[in-house]
């Protein structure tokens, strides 16, 4: 993403590029326990907003051109850390849901494993479609099948909702296509590969069961981006 300003840009100091990323991380978790805590919000939406707010880092990355090594100590790091907080009340606000789901540690591996995979081939833009996907298209699923899902369904003993998968088909969707057309330009490829990730991570997020969601949509998506992009873009 070849973008630069007056103020930071790729060619900025390390330092400055980690404290970005850094501070936005930071205000996104001081949002989130602020409403927890003042009980604006319940649990799961209060988590969404992690969910969310936090996956968005991957464009300051890509924009910035942070090292791989620094995303993939990030995700350790913090993957250490929401594993730790299932114990522990570190961070209450992201796991005080009420069911078992080791969702906010696969959230961080997989953050780990797309930059490890896609910033090494100097391809970052898989990556972020992965984790957009994951933060965008899970995280409005589920918050539109909660509050809007009158047309229920059931897999295994999940509920959802048909509302919800629709928010998810088009969330990755579009998340897919204005990536790559971004990158690549627009053309019946970026559509064919834009619908059949849509179709692949609604199944993802629909079959995956105890948060493992996390990291089976962002990798499986990003994976199959990269795949049939590979064939059909070069």
């Amino acid at each position: 993403m070849n973008v630069s300003s007056d103020l930071i840009s790729a060619s900025s100091p390390l330092w400055l590029k980690i404290g970005l990323a850094f501070l936005w991380i930071l205000a996104v978790g001081l949002v989130a326990e602020g409403l927890y805590r003042a009980k604006l919000a319940n649990p799961e939406v209060v988590r969404k907003v992690v969910h969310i707010g936090v996956g968005n880092v991957i464009l300051l990355a890509w924009w910035l051109q942070i090292p791989a090594w620094v995303g993939i100590a990030a995700a350790v790091l913090f993957g250490a850390i929401a594993f730790l907080s299932y114990k522990l009340p570190i961070l209450p606000s992201i796991n005080g849901i009420g069911r078992e789901s080791l969702g906010t540690f696969f959230y961080a591996i997989s953050i780990g494993i797309l930059v490890g995979w896609f910033w090494t081939i100097e391809q970052p833009y898989y990556g972020a479609i992965g984790v957009l996907i994951m933060t965008w298209g899970d995280g409005l699923a589920a918050l539109i099948g909660q509050k809007f899902g009158k047309h229920p369904y059931s897999l295994w003993d999940m509920k959802k909702s048909w509302e919800g998968s629709f928010t998810m088909a088009l969330i990755s969707f579009l998340v897919c296509s204005v990536i790559l057309i971004s990158v690549k330009g627009y053309g019946w490829q970026t559509l064919v590969i834009s619908i059949a990730v849509a179709i692949f991570a609604t199944g993802l997020e629909a079959f995956s069961k105890f948060g493992v969601d996390n990291l089976t949509v962002p990798v499986g998506s990003a994976a199959l981006a990269f795949a049939l992009g590979t064939l059909l873009l070069g």
